[in-house]
């Protein structure tokens, strides 16, 4: 496919697709070297590079959102998106437009030469292209997949951050929790900070921390948080209390996301005023995470969860807020379907299952679907060949005061979000 001559990012979208035969290879030789002819350097003054497994995109909002509250100029950098690429590349709260991501790809092209890059790989380096120039206090940088050789990875942080560890990605990563952590572990560096956001993290992790001398900051450790009164919560460290508001976003794991991001911006060479945790923390705001709607009485959940780990905190959260649920539920065909459905056992009433669109990378339809779930509740319910269909149908099948839980992937939430834009 030639380079595109039109300014148009759909152009240019469908242009770095076609660039490389797969959609993922690992290694940071191609992008280091890309980056190098780019000109690339330190994309602002402080970098937070954010991997994990679950967590990432509502940590980024968390530290994003604190940071601009403090006065910083913030660039974050966030995959996938939801409705549109420009949600990846944001500056200063601002989503890029098509003519800057544009003018980065442009950048990119021209420095390339021959090196082969992925769609990934094109992206991060036009995101950091765009960065470098707009004089940012702080870069957020979110790992795209595992960490030690994926593309952000090419810029060193001020502060690395690996929200949790748990098993996906498995093709890639590694089989299990300390194959998975020692890949995650990568992004940290020498002699600076690397905050962890669970309690126990793997054995592989705290290794190699210790074994480049990185300052491990880690949650149920170094810092706490715990509820207050009035829907409040406290964070804390040895001689720090931070009093802060009602979190905006309604799963468990949340706190542990928010009190992460203030770990990782306290741990910043520079500091933010006092005043901006509490104001960022009441300002985050991040699609897809459990985003509730309301149609007709009938509450709407739509959480971009596609593993067991996302799944136990979708659990936790029906546990807290009991109703009849219906889900809405379609999956890529390299996720643990069956692991995801038993977290959930016990908790859905009805099933809806659907097949993605065609043409989605790894997708896979509702009989394939139901034939992974064998032995799960989920493998007897009802199979729509979309999201529309299956969401029509348990919107239809649900009685106001009841909960339809649409779930799966980032293409199960943007299909559905579609859907219910269109009032179709």
């Amino acid at each position: 496919m030639s380079v595109p001559t039109s300014r148009s990012l759909a152009d240019w979208l469908s242009y770095i697709q076609a660039q490389h035969p797969s959609a993922i290879e690992l290694g940071l030789e191609r992008v280091r070297a890309v980056a190098e002819a780019m000109g690339l350097g330190k994309p602002a003054r402080q970098v937070v590079t954010v991997g994990g497994t679950n967590g990432k995109g509502s940590t980024v909002a968390f530290l994003e959102a604190i940071a601009r509250a403090g006065g910083w100029k913030v660039g974050a950098y966030t995959s996938p998106h939801l409705r549109r690429y420009n949600e990846r590349v944001r500056i200063d709260g601002v989503e890029a437009d098509d003519a800057a991501l544009v003018e980065g790809f442009e950048a990119v092209e021209a420095a390339r030469g021959h090196t082969p890059l992925t769609y990934f790989e094109y992206g991060t380096l036009a995101a950091l292209w765009l960065f470098q120039r707009a004089g940012l206090d702080l870069a957020v940088l979110e790992v795209g997949l595992g960490g030690r050789l994926d593309a952000v990875n090419v810029i060193d942080p001020d502060v690395a951050v690996i929200t949790t560890v748990d098993i996906d990605h498995t093709d890639w990563l590694g089989a299990d929790r300390e194959a998975i952590g020692k890949e995650k572990a990568g992004i940290a560096r020498p002699w600076t900070p690397l905050v962890l956001g669970e309690v126990t993290a793997p054995s592989s992790v705290l290794g190699h921390a210790y074994a480049i001398g990185a300052a491990v900051i880690q949650l149920g450790n170094d810092f706490f948080h715990e509820a207050a009164e009035d829907g409040q919560w406290r964070w804390r460290e040895v001689g720090t209390e931070l009093l802060l508001p009602a979190l905006p976003l309604d799963a468990p794991a949340q706190r542990a996301n928010a009190a992460t991001a203030i770990a990782a911006l306290r741990a910043l060479p520079e500091e933010l005023p006092a005043s901006a945790f509490a104001a960022g923390i009441a300002q985050a705001r991040v699609p897809g995470r459990l985003q509730r709607l309301q149609r007709a009485g009938i509450e709407i959940r739509l959480d971009v969860g596609h593993n067991p780990q996302a799944a136990r905190e979708l659990a936790a959260f029906l546990d807290r807020h009991p109703a009849r649920t219906l889900a809405v539920y379609a999956a890529l065909s390299d996720k643990d379907a069956a692991g995801v459905a038993t977290a959930l056992a016990g908790r859905v009433a009805r099933w809806f299952l659907a097949g993605l669109e065609p043409g989605t990378p790894r997708g896979q339809d509702a009989d394939t679907l139901a034939a992974r779930l064998a032995g799960t509740p989920a493998a007897a319910g009802e199979r729509f060949a979309g999201i529309a269909e299956a969401l029509h149908a348990a919107l239809e099948a649900a009685a106001p005061g009841e909960r339809v839980l649409v779930f799966g992937s980032f293409h199960t939430v943007a299909e559905a979000l579609a859907v219910l834009d269109s009032g179709a």
